[in-house]
């Protein structure tokens, strides 16, 4: 049985980890070549890092500072924010990372997807996802751009269908009524994505308690759940939430 993920998002905004609730109210938490190094130790299984101003400001990734993250951990690393260019995509591995995610730059693009997976295969294209409630939509879900300030007139699993059809390797679903809140997970939308993609979906926003992962590992379908909020805040440990999933039967690579 394939083991499920642990992932771990840093959101870096002017070169600092930065944290918010719903995408809004960022407040300054540290920095994040040392909080890598430390959740590396910890035995996180991946980490993510979004610039979350970088689309918004229309500028590149900062590439300098993904490679002193990426000097410290020594497992799967993705890089989101601002890569709008193929030149974008190899700068970004070439920095380190081994994966990059696309969300705001694909939605404007969606050619960058196929042209990311032609050139550098599948596993490198994450197609990043922000998506909330909106009863317009036939899924029940809209697409939001630029760090969640944009709304677009796609509907979330229609989007991730179609970027899955271009190239994507995986999905980061992030959920925007979920974000930072600490309560759980978004089953529906997450099941609902995971169930209608080949590709392995890693659930975004909510996570508050180590039974919140398993809710959406298990409920929820997903292949992996990315945290922030409850191990940034010292609440939690990589291994104390590892532990906890697997007496619940959860396989998970443990340290």
């Amino acid at each position: 049985m394939l083991k499920k993920r642990i992932i771990i998002c840093l959101d870096v905004k002017d070169g600092r980890t930065t944290k918010g609730i719903k995408f809004q109210n960022n407040i300054d938490i540290g920095d994040p070549v040392e909080m890598a190094a430390e959740y590396y130790r910890q035995g996180v299984d991946e980490l993510v890092f979004y610039d979350i101003m970088a689309s918004a400001r229309g500028r590149g990734p900062i590439l300098d500072l993904i490679a002193r993250v990426a000097s410290q951990v020594f497992i799967p690393f993705c890089v989101g924010g601002g890569i709008g260019t193929l030149d974008d995509i190899r700068s970004t591995i070439l920095a380190g990372a081994e994966k990059v995610s696309l969300n705001s730059q694909a939605v404007k693009n969606p050619e960058l997807i196929k042209q990311g997976a032609r050139v550098f295969g599948n596993q490198c294209i994450v197609l990043g996802m922000d998506a909330a409630k909106d009863s317009q939509m036939p899924s029940g879900y809209r697409v939001y751009i630029n760090g969640g300030r944009i709304k677009t007139e796609l509907d979330a699993r229609e989007w991730a269908q179609k970027a899955v059809e271009l190239g994507a390797g995986e999905i980061v679903l992030n959920s925007i009524d979920a974000d930072g809140t600490k309560e759980g997970y978004e089953l529906n939308l997450t099941k609902m994505i995971a169930e209608s993609v080949p590709v392995p979906v890693i659930a975004s926003g909510g996570g508050g308690t180590p039974s919140h992962l398993a809710d959406v590992l298990t409920k929820g379908k997903a292949d992996a759940a990315l945290i922030a909020s409850m191990v940034h805040s010292g609440a939690y440990t990589v291994s104390s939430i590892k532990n906890e999933l697997s007496k619940e039967g959860i396989p998970v690579r443990l340290v």
